[in-house]
């Protein structure tokens, strides 16, 4: 296990009972309250240093609810030191009066729209949507990119066009590691990592592969393309808790993780655990 502090740059809490979550409908293991008191059992035995909150696909009237309820828990355990909201960013500039909004809960870090679940793969190139990540910029804040292998020929262009607003890829890009396939995934991540102005979150990479019958191997595969391509200064450690838990429990994808890391200096593993993310997303800390 790390040797030293870990900061979990990928962290959902839900209710379902305060908040609608339709996703989470006929799922049994996620639909269901994950709170701080389960993160904490968890993460039992870990020296988790600080967390950032990432929005949970609330039903889209609530997303404001969410924030409010987060910023709550934080001050609960003021481990949470910053927050990835959602914001309607396909309005363009027009949203710049809701993230002002959200902008008062000084948690926030980041903002998240999801790209993956819209059926047009060019979304993410729409002017508009483009507009509305750019107007990010204008509050400081970080644009979390969630998509799958299928997008990423268009996450370049994407990427490319808003060089002012720091990004961060979540889950590797979620390749297609159930079916074994590796490119053009390996190749485009290389060409994502050109851009200095993007990192790489090493997250929910057991979700993308077989639940049941995943190997240590083949995940460690498709992570070590990720470093290799975006190298130490530019990756970071997420649990992606509780949607991982469908695969893999925290602690093993933490062991997992520090056996990749085996070979890395002193230095390069903490960049990875703790120091890349407190710089990303400009956290407080006291160590």
């Amino acid at each position: 296990m790390p040797r030293g502090p870990i900061v979990d740059t990928h962290l959902h809490l839900w209710d379902p009972k305060k908040l609608r979550y339709a996703w989470l409908d006929g799922n049994p293991v996620l639909d269901q309250a994950y709170g701080l008191d389960r993160y904490a059992a968890a993460t039992e035995g870990l020296d988790v240093e600080a967390m950032v909150f990432l929005q949970c696909e609330v039903d889209p009237a609530q997303y404001e609810q969410e924030a409010e309820w987060i910023a709550g828990l934080a001050k609960i355990d003021p481990r949470i030191k910053g927050m990835v909201a959602w914001a309607p960013l396909e309005k363009g500039r027009a949203v710049a009066a809701e993230i002002e909004r959200l902008a008062r809960h000084d948690i926030l870090r980041g903002i998240r729209r999801i790209i993956q679940f819209e059926p047009d793969l060019d979304f993410c190139l729409r002017p508009d949507f483009i507009e509305g990540v750019r107007t990010l910029a204008e509050f400081g804040l970080s644009f979390d990119i969630c998509v799958d292998y299928r997008h990423m020929a268009n996450v370049l262009k994407f990427a490319a066009q808003i060089p002012e607003v720091p990004m961060i890829l979540d889950h590797i890009g979620k390749p297609a590691i159930a079916d074994g396939v590796m490119e053009p995934w390996a190749s485009q991540m290389h060409q994502l990592a050109e851009l200095p102005h993007v990192s790489c979150k090493i997250s929910g990479v057991a979700t993308e592969a077989d639940h049941a019958n995943w190997t240590e191997d083949e995940l460690k595969r498709y992570v070590q393309v990720a470093i290799d391509a975006f190298g130490f200064d530019r990756v970071m450690f997420g649990g992606d808790w509780p949607v991982a838990v469908q695969a893999i429990e925290f602690r093993r994808w933490v062991a997992l993780l520090d056996d990749v890391l085996a070979s890395a200096t002193d230095a390069e593993r903490r960049k990875f655990w703790r120091d890349n993310a407190v710089r990303f997303y400009r956290l407080e800390t006291a160590r």
